[in-house]
């Protein structure tokens, strides 16, 4: 559906102007916020993609994933018996069958997402990509992770990137797919718009922000333009399928209330869901449960008290 592409326009200003007001937002405080934290950590895609991931990591990695919150304080809450978990463990292609075989041995079903097609430059064959998205699918992952070709959104190449995009999904088979657009290397909020719509018409099952290795990453106008998107996506098939995940410099337990406040103001509550709302993140675990135990025991925890996430 070009007539949609041809038409965008955002008014960057105004944007602006709504994002500067999103941060200026009051977080919510007590019980509230606590309840606002454990929604949160049913949100996050726990991940590590480093250089030096081992197999133990990843195992220790998937441990925090099955308990991301000290046992006591959940019991001090009344939460321990509600089953939270991190939304989905992420990792390479190559950590993949670490993963999987380590929340087995946890005894938990937490899907395993892997980053996959050239990640995190795209800069990679679309023949290479394919391949690489079928073994992670082959090593057990339930969840891919691709990202885009930014070149064909800044030569304008839509129907190229839609066919790239729809190839991808189809080799995810019954693997959800999430497309990264790289925000911070697309050029203008228009652009960002008018990839999401792409990605969403070529099947993707979530919109994702950011690698999390470029420049800028997860910004609120870029939260906004891509919510945007998914709302008049979902207005015009009538189909509520397509998720959104901000990440990259997620860090702090306040920035994910922000995140979680935006997507209910801009998609509704129905979209606080793990199947439609998800965290890209490696340490944003460590602060929320760091804040957790302050609203629990009235002061922060020693470098000991918590295990690493």
């Amino acid at each position: 559906e070009l007539g949609w592409i041809s038409k965008v326009h955002v008014n960057r200003p105004a944007v602006v102007r709504h994002a500067e007001r999103i941060k200026k937002w009051r977080t919510v405080k007590g019980n509230w916020q606590a309840a606002w934290l454990l929604k949160a950590v049913t949100c996050i895609d726990l991940t590590t993609l480093s250089g030096d991931d081992t197999p133990s990591n990843v195992h220790r990695l998937c441990f925090k994933a099955k308990h991301p919150i000290r046992e006591d304080l959940l019991k001090a809450l009344d939460m321990h018996d509600k089953g939270i978990t991190v939304g989905a463990v992420c990792v390479y292609p190559t950590r993949v069958t670490d993963a999987v075989n380590a929340l087995k041995a946890a005894g938990c079903n937490i899907p395993v997402a892997s980053v996959a097609a050239g990640f995190p430059s795209g800069q990679t064959p679309l023949e290479t990509k394919l391949a690489e998205i079928k073994l992670a699918v082959e090593y057990g992952a339930r969840e891919i992770d691709i990202v885009i070709s930014r070149s064909l959104v800044l030569t304008g190449q839509w129907e190229g990137l839609y066919e790239e995009i729809r190839q991808c999904r189809e080799a995810c088979g019954e693997a959800h797919m999430k497309t990264i657009l790289a925000t911070g290397e697309l050029g203008s909020l228009a652009n960002v718009y008018k990839a999401s719509m792409i990605a969403m018409m070529a099947g993707s099952d979530f919109i994702k922000t950011s690698t999390g290795k470029e420049v800028e990453n997860a910004t609120f106008p870029v939260g906004v333009v891509m919510m945007r998107a998914i709302k008049e996506f979902y207005w015009q098939t009538g189909n509520k399928v397509v998720g959104f995940k901000p990440a990259g410099g997620i860090r702090t337990a306040k920035d994910a209330i922000t995140w979680l406040m935006l997507v209910k103001e801009e998609l509704g509550v129905e979209w606080l869901t793990p199947e439609l709302f998800r965290l890209g993140a490696s340490s944003l675990l460590e602060d929320i449960e760091k804040q957790i135990f302050y609203h629990v025991t009235g002061s922060y925890p020693l470098q000991y008290d918590l295990a690493m996430a």
